[in-house]
């Protein structure tokens, strides 16, 4: 069962609240049931993370797909590159193997592979790179930035957003 949950008390490791996603529309979060869970309830934990390309990728027809979804990788999505031809060839591109297995859409783009992620510019591979180790090393997506004109620190959320967006 899918439903979306409440990403602030699935960032705190908290059980989550479940928020009624609109008929019709995919859920963005998975919730999934933890052994241990506290009597009588089910703890949550986010697998899946959406995101907002900086440039976005260009399908053969010219339209422009920012917005996607990458899920929390497994320890097979990490093996199973290593067996690739490709990646023994050419060690750099474990990455775009890797992200081929992890990204579940981009857009209306729903069959991410190797392919679709050769043909992203360069500056959102990096961010799509980025955001793997964030979701996967750190378990979050935001990060801690300093304003290079009055030295104020603040937090921004790389999963999506233009500036000035909350």
């Amino acid at each position: 069962m899918r439903r979306q949950i409440h990403p602030e008390a699935a960032l705190r490791g908290s059980a989550a609240v479940p928020v009624p996603v609109p008929a019709g529309e995919v859920s963005q979060e998975a919730a999934v049931a933890v052994p241990g869970a506290e009597a009588g309830g089910r703890e949550t934990m986010r697998t899946e993370f959406a995101f907002e390309l900086p440039r976005g990728y260009v399908d053969p027809a010219g339209q422009v797909h920012r917005h996607g979804v990458m899920r929390l990788a497994t320890a097979r999505d990490e093996l199973v590159p290593l067996r690739d031809d490709r990646v023994r060839e050419n060690p750099a591109y474990l990455s775009v193997v890797l992200l081929g297995r992890v990204v579940e859409r981009i857009g209306t783009v729903t069959d991410v592979h190797a392919g679709i992620i050769e043909d992203l510019f360069a500056s959102d591979l990096a961010f799509l790179q980025d955001f793997y180790r964030r979701i996967n090393a750190e378990g979050h997506t935001r990060a801690q930035v300093t304003c290079p004109s009055c030295a104020t620190g603040f937090a921004v959320d790389l999963a999506g957003g233009r500036l000035g967006e909350s």
